[in-house]
C-alpha cells in the first residue's frame, strides 16, 4: 500500500498517539488524538474503523509501538505513518 496516496486521498483515518498537550500544539487536520498510553484500553474502538488507520506521533517511535500493539491484537489495516509532519505533508500536497 502506498501510504502517501492513501493519506492524500483521505482514504484513511489518522490517529495521533502523542500526548494531548503535544496534539494541541499542532496536528493533522481531522486526525484523532489517542495518546499511546490509552491505546491498550481503546483498541476495540479502533477495531471498529473500516478504513485503513495511519498512526503518527512526533518521530515515528510511539506510532510504531502503537502499530505493533494493534497488529498483535489481530488488526491488519494499521500503518505507522511516522511523524505527524510527514502525514500532514502528504495530506496537503
Amino acid at each position: 500500500m502506498d501510504l502517501a496516496n492513501v493519506i492524500k486521498t483521505n482514504n484513511a483515518v489518522v490517529v495521533d498517539v502523542r500526548s494531548r498537550g503535544e496534539y494541541l500544539g499542532g496536528h493533522v487536520v481531522d486526525s484523532i488524538n489517542i495518546p499511546l498510553d490509552e491505546i491498550p484500553a481503546r483498541w476495540t474502538e479502533l477495531k471498529q474503523i473500516e478504513k485503513p488507520i495511519i498512526l503518527c506521533c512526533a518521530s515515528g517511535n510511539r506510532s510504531g509501538q502503537a502499530t505493533r500493539f494493534l497488529l498483535q491484537q489481530g488488526m491488519s489495516n494499521v500503518h505507522n505513518g511516522g511523524s505527524w509532519f510527514d502525514v500532514n505533508f502528504y495530506k496537503n500536497n
